[in-house]
């Protein structure tokens, strides 16, 4: 049904009022504060692209794929190697040397952040009609994951969780008054890395809800502790700890920093509550204690993936790794799930159709004397 009359706000004055409603969804927690800005991220550039001054109601079908186009074109600044040309091209399926522009999967981030505002548009009476309905331009399929974003395989997973249980000795100072003397003990941050490391690679949390964890986040039911997560879109889930994480948080209750008044679980050794970028640093912290062998870099993100990956590959229930991860539709597992090594020639090699039957009737297979 068309709205009776339409307010023509231009491009930039629609966008100023839908990020306003966006981050004020933070405050109720329907959304993260960090998914908020990536909505108004996304919006800015669409203001750039579009034109703030054009009015939004006179936006077409052909205008948006116009947009959708010119993103994906643009040069992806985030990748390392900065200027154009340098872009190594590893693990995007794409020749180095080339703007390879925007990946599919910021591509279709994107075109949902669009979306988004176009639908607040049509309810708010901004839009006579949502002009995506006439967009054609899809991204294409999520080609390959970098190389940071890939799941560790197991001896690199194994080997970061032998580190972190392992802690070396902590190092000498190197200059100052205190030269050649350790660090104090209320210093010493070894057990609440092991933890950080145990709980990304076993549970898969999100960065975000990991260092937005509290002590009392965390709790006993029949014998088996919990952790009660509080995810995107004000959503919680509990999930229970395997005994060696259930240990390693026990060892760090035990001698954290923090006063009674402090609620955060990870806290640095001045007693403050660990930043998202603390966490990666934790990471590379432990991955220097690992075997060259077996150690490969990692970010908090390829940890989730390497959860998801090591589940499904075991045989877990896919609605149980959902759980985990604390998404709503099995269809997202997709992106969490990556490749392993030699793991289709197991599979095809243990067929479940082709496996032979051993027993009374007969070895190898073979039909006992009543056949």
């Amino acid at each position: 049904m068309l709205p009776a009359e339409v307010n023509r706000l231009t491009v930039q004055e629609a966008a100023d009022r839908y990020v306003e409603l966006v981050r004020a969804k933070t405050v109720t927690g329907g959304l993260s504060p960090a998914t908020a800005e990536v909505y108004a991220r996304d919006v800015a550039t669409f203001v750039r692209l579009a034109g703030p001054d054009r009015v939004l109601d006179d936006l077409t079908g052909e205008d948006v794929d116009a947009v959708l186009l010119a993103f994906a074109r643009k040069p992806d600044e985030r990748r390392k190697g900065g200027a154009e040309g340098t872009d190594t091209g590893k693990g995007t399926g794409k020749s180095p040397g080339k703007n390879t522009g925007q990946s599919a999967a910021s591509q279709a981030r994107f075109r949902r952040s669009v979306s988004a505002l176009f639908r607040h548009a049509a309810s708010a009476g901004w839009v006579h009609l949502d002009p995506m309905a006439a967009s054609s331009v899809r991204a294409r399929e999520r080609g390959g994951l970098r190389p940071e974003r890939r799941a560790l395989t197991r001896e690199q997973a194994e080997g970061l969780i032998e580190a972190a249980g392992s802690p070396v000795a902590p190092p000498v100072e190197a200059a100052g008054p205190a030269a050649g003397r350790r660090r104090r003990a209320d210093q010493r941050t070894e057990v609440r890395d092991a933890l950080v490391v145990l709980l990304l690679t076993t549970l898969g949390p999100r960065v975000s809800e990991l260092v937005r964890a509290n002590v009392e986040d965390f709790y006993t039911n029949d014998g088996v502790r919990y952790w009660r997560i509080f995810g995107k879109g004000g959503r919680t889930r509990d999930v229970p700890l395997p005994d060696a994480v259930a240990a390693a948080l026990e060892a760090y209750l035990a001698v954290r920093a923090g006063g009674d008044g402090e609620k955060a679980l990870l806290l640095s050794w001045r007693g403050r509550r660990l930043a998202r970028g603390d966490v990666q640093a934790v990471i590379d912290r432990v991955q220097r204690q690992v075997d060259p062998g077996r150690r490969r870099a990692v970010t908090p993100h390829g940890l989730r993936h390497t959860t998801a990956t090591h589940l499904l590959a075991d045989g877990t229930d896919m609605d149980a790794v959902r759980r985990v991860l604390g998404h709503s539709d099995l269809s997202t597992l997709g992106r969490y799930r990556d490749d392993l090594p030699g793991e289709l020639e197991v599979a095809m090699g243990s067929h479940p159709l082709l496996r032979r039957r051993r027993g009374p009737a007969g070895r190898d297979g073979q039909a006992g004397p009543d056949a």
